[in-house]
């Protein structure tokens, strides 16, 4: 079987956001162990400038979802941008995810040269769908996510490498 642009992409999400679900367990089991109020981890940002942790987690999921509603062409869900709780972060993570996987692989595969439009504040940016899909939706996946993963370390959660993989079976 050769790789499609949904093989490329919502089984890549959907392990992903899965591995973030399991993390921010891990954040509230490190918050209890040590006898801290999870909220702590809410403030969290590695730089001054930078985000705090629960942007990490929405525009991850954003990320997401646009990606996958520009391509197949469905309404993408509307989030708040309001979690205020670890349990929130977890439950957009778990929307993100029934969207994700609500969509059908026949209207991804074959949108490689589908042009897709990005609002911007400059403006719309209009690329074509593989492109959007390897060189914007992907890294900026990856960067939230992997955003979130330091934060979380930093924080002192027992995260490792096989956390951020996740099974490989």
């Amino acid at each position: 079987m050769s790789i499609t642009m949904y093989s490329a992409s919502v089984p890549v999400f959907v392990r992903m956001l899965g591995n973030l679900s399991v993390w921010l367990d891990k954040a509230e089991a490190h918050a209890a162990a040590k006898k801290f109020d999870p909220s702590v981890f809410l403030a969290s940002r590695l730089a001054p400038d930078m985000l705090p942790f629960p942007n990490q987690i929405q525009i991850a999921c954003d990320g997401v979802k646009f990606g996958v509603a520009r391509l197949s062409g469905v309404e993408a869900p509307k989030f708040e941008d309001n979690e205020t709780t670890l349990a929130q972060l977890k439950e957009r993570v778990a929307k993100t995810l029934a969207f994700v996987q609500s969509v059908d692989a026949d209207k991804i595969v074959g949108t490689e040269e589908k042009d897709i439009s990005v609002p911007r504040r400059s403006g719309a940016i209009v690329m074509k769908g593989e492109f959007y899909l390897r060189h914007f939706v992907m890294p900026n996946f990856y960067f939230h996510l992997t955003t979130a993963y330091a934060l979380l370390r930093h924080n002192g959660v027992e995260l490792g490498k096989a956390d951020f993989l996740g099974s490989l079976q």
